[in-house]
């Protein structure tokens, strides 16, 4: 492939491993990334990656030994709880699942590090792509810049500028709603609820509602409501104050233990709102020359199944495989990048969406915690639905 130019729009997890990869074998690509530094914004908390997708791309990225330098073993405990604080799974951090945990700002920050410098282009929001009559691909970024390429990548996330290239699905809402909090330091500001939270995941169901994250030091949660798509515009509620966004939510989890909605109450003043959107389940695309998609670009999936970010990071690791083994037989290896990809992602798509109607029921947490009593984990005695 050394006669052709490989653009990947996206910095994210998917982008920088095919972009790793790629390096590793000497071909050369430019990531173009709409943030202005790697520090811009907030990377989300902790991910468990696995062993045959997440893990596997960091070995092919040859950043696995340092990737295990970065895991948190504590972190791997859960806990399965109810809105009145009654544990019903309480499974400790082993250190074994096979699932580490680490944090994904500074897996991110791996991956950058070990690109060439000028591998990514920073504050470089794609604008529009079009096709030439050449057949290569021209980018228009916000800045005016103009670039071109004779592959295109489009690992741009949820709202792809180059998906239409390749199909005209568009996210839609899965019926959730999220509040997204943090508190900095709970085991000395909110010493209670930092010990009913725990080191590792928690999963507080009850009436179509979660408030759970991730705990530990510093704890990043995400208040979880099904409702209506409008909810979060039509509760009068300006999400960007934190004492209205607290007001509201704590009248949402009036009848919750106040151990819980002391997480609302006394959570930092970085509070933001989002809806969770997917993808249809088994979106796919024809074969369309000289360009392709990875992560939530092809295969935006709730996060109810832990797969997404797993998803992502092996789309770019085949991806650069393939173009790899096809050389400069570029239809080829994107056909046979697609190939495996569509049926894989469409599994993960789907254990996603039955993991989020476990999490949003009436009963819940019956179906969680029968689940995990089917996988083999321990349910508490005194906790059984």
């Amino acid at each position: 492939m050394s006669h052709s130019s490989i653009a990947v729009v996206g910095g994210g997890l998917s982008g920088l491993v095919l972009a790793r990869i790629l390096q590793r074998h000497d071909i050369a690509c430019t990531v173009h990334e709409l943030d202005a530094t790697a520090g811009a914004r907030r990377q989300g908390g902790l991910l468990d990656l696995h062993v045959g997708s997440g893990q596997l791309a960091l070995r092919e990225a040859g950043l696995y030994e340092q990737f295990r330098r970065l895991i948190r073993p504590q972190a791997e405990a859960m806990r399965v709880m109810d809105k009145a604080g009654t544990v019903f799974i309480d499974q400790a951090a082993a250190g074994n699942s096979g699932r580490p945990e680490v944090d994904r700002t500074e897996l991110r920050a791996l991956l950058l590090d070990s690109l060439h410098p000028g591998t990514v282009v920073w504050d470089h929001k794609l604008s529009r792509a079009e096709r030439r009559d050449d057949g290569r691909f021209e980018l228009v970024f916000a800045d005016g810049t103009r670039e071109t390429a004779d592959l295109l990548v489009g690992a741009d996330g949820a709202w792809s500028r180059v998906r239409p290239l390749v199909s005209d699905a568009v996210p839609g809402y899965t019926g959730i709603s999220y509040v997204e909090v943090h508190v900095t330091d709970a085991p000395a500001t909110l010493p209670a609820s930092a010990a009913l939270v725990g080191t590792g995941s928690l999963f507080a169901l009850s009436d179509n509602k979660n408030l759970g994250g991730h705990g530990g030091r510093d704890l990043h949660l995400g208040a979880q409501l099904r409702v209506a798509e409008d909810w979060l515009d039509t509760r009068g509620v300006d999400w960007s104050d934190p004492a209205a966004a607290r007001t509201a939510l704590l009248a949402e989890f009036a009848d919750w233990t106040p151990a819980l909605t002391d997480l609302i109450r006394h959570c930092d003043d970085e509070i933001v709102a989002r809806r969770i959107h997917a993808l249809p389940t088994g979106h796919a695309w024809p074969r369309t020359p000289g360009v392709t998609l990875v992560g939530d670009a092809a295969h935006l999936m709730s996060p109810f199944a832990g797969e997404g970010a797993n998803a992502a990071m092996l789309d770019g690791c085949e991806l650069a495989l393939a173009l790899v083994e096809h050389g400069d037989a570029v239809e080829a290896a994107l056909r046979a990048y697609e190939t495996a990809m569509f049926p894989r992602s469409t599994d993960a798509a789907r254990r996603s969406a039955r993991g989020l109607d476990l999490c949003f029921a009436d009963d819940a947490p019956r179906g969680m915690v029968e689940f995990f009593g089917r996988m083999g984990v321990p349910v508490a005695s005194a906790g059984r639905p």
